[in-house]
């Protein structure tokens, strides 16, 4: 008979948005005359902008003739695209990298949840609490991260608090890890790390042999010049780091699905016998094996956010959820809330007053004013007592929401 991978068995029932998305619908169920508005899912609202529908419109046109259709692509992705990224996302940085380095994926969660397959079920993994749940998930089904206790932290994570008490700057662990997850601007918390608290964490890697997965899908939002956009940045990461990158919530592409990955070619992982072996081989070799690359439509769209038209117009749609982020804080904090982010990321981050736990905030938040947002313990056992706003709302949607939160809090 076929036997289950019962390492699926150990993780919760549900995804943490598939829980929220229960308790609202349950909500309206019971109350449907309400009109709900959410603040927790981290889905935009604006529209595409106008260059990349453009785009679409013509890589469409293409495939409607037999002398311009194209079939399976590339599964590394398309040179257009890949050379597109080279020149403005790196180059400007000071950052030099081959095209064979950089992946196109169908967005940051497939590959940030599918690159643990490259390395062993037994090698120890350190994670920033709290944490994107793919991270933590997606190495739980293949069982490196144990069992998950009673309070919600698994066996065999390390986990690297961030908080307020420790100005949600992790800090470095105290013994060796092979795999650790960073995550900047963060996703849930909203918070930035300085150059030189990264260049901690690649000198950290260099020395004890680690390998750092680096989620940059939010990089677009920051606003201080003086906050990394890229762990490459940083010289030695190209020996120690892989980084991912998302035009999900840069470009809109939530719905339309573009991303890309870089794995360096001095990047190298050993094996038991200690022969040093590339990483970057070993992608290429998984990604045509398991992955028949990202559609061409969506790769030109891509390519088209790259002009100076799309550039324009991609940093207005970042602008416009960066004035929600700047209302928001604005709001909460004098509403006496303790909020963090917001400033070089589309996440506030506010504590709950007064010791409440995160989804009885959650819940009476959505009773008391029909608003919704994420609780911070979906995210890790650090994420108790406090929740998720994100700023990707409409301005008129945020401020009904903002007002209505304001009355709530007021009664």
């Amino acid at each position: 008979m076929a036997l289950v991978n019962e390492h699926f068995l150990k993780l919760p029932n549900n995804y943490l948005f598939a829980d929220i998305t229960k308790k609202v619908n349950a909500f309206r169920v019971m109350n449907p005359k309400a009109d709900v508005l959410s603040l927790g899912i981290g889905d935009v609202t604006q529209p595409l902008c106008p260059v990349v529908v453009e785009a679409i419109h013509r890589a469409a046109d293409e495939l409607a003739t037999a002398e311009s259709f194209r079939g399976y692509g590339p599964e590394q992705g398309y040179d257009f695209l890949r050379e597109a990224i080279l020149k403005n996302d790196f180059l400007p940085r000071g950052i030099h990298l081959d095209i064979d380095e950089i992946f196109i994926n169908d967005g940051a969660k497939s590959d940030t949840g599918n690159i643990q397959e490259l390395i062993r079920w037994d090698n120890s993994i350190g994670v920033t609490d709290p944490v994107y749940p793919v991270y933590i998930d997606s190495n739980a089904m293949i069982g490196r991260a144990g069992i998950k206790g009673d309070d919600g932290r698994w066996s065999n994570v390390v986990y690297l608090p961030c908080n307020a008490e420790n100005g949600f700057v992790p800090q470095l662990p105290d013994r060796r890890v092979d795999v650790i997850y960073l995550c900047y601007p963060n996703n849930p918390t909203g918070t930035v790390i300085s150059k030189n608290e990264l260049r901690k964490w690649v000198n950290y890697a260099l020395k004890n042999d680690t390998l750092i997965f680096y989620d940059a899908a939010y990089e677009a939002y920051i606003q201080d010049p003086d906050i990394p956009h890229s762990i490459y940045e940083i010289r030695g990461a190209r020996k120690c780091a892989i980084e991912f990158h998302s035009y999900s919530k840069t470009a809109g592409f939530t719905g339309v699905r573009c991303g890309y990955t870089i794995v360096p070619k001095e990047l190298t992982a050993a094996t038991l016998q200690g022969e040093r072996i590339p990483l970057n081989p070993l992608w290429n070799r998984r990604q045509s094996t398991k992955f028949n690359g990202t559609s061409y439509i969506s790769q030109r769209a891509a390519e088209a956010i790259y002009t100076p038209e799309g550039r324009q117009q991609v940093n207005a749609t970042i602008a416009y959820y960066m004035q929600n982020a700047q209302k928001m804080l604005t709001t909460f904090r004098a509403l006496g809330y303790e909020c963090y982010g917001g400033e070089n990321a589309p996440y506030i981050w506010l504590r709950t007053p007064n010791g409440t736990g995160s989804w009885q905030f959650f819940e009476e938040l959505l009773y008391g004013a029909n608003v919704v947002c994420t609780p911070g313990v979906g995210f890790g056992p650090s994420g108790e007592g406090y929740v998720r706003f994100t700023a990707f709302g409409t301005h008129e949607r945020t401020e009904e929401a903002l007002d209505r939160i304001a009355r709530w809090a007021a009664q």
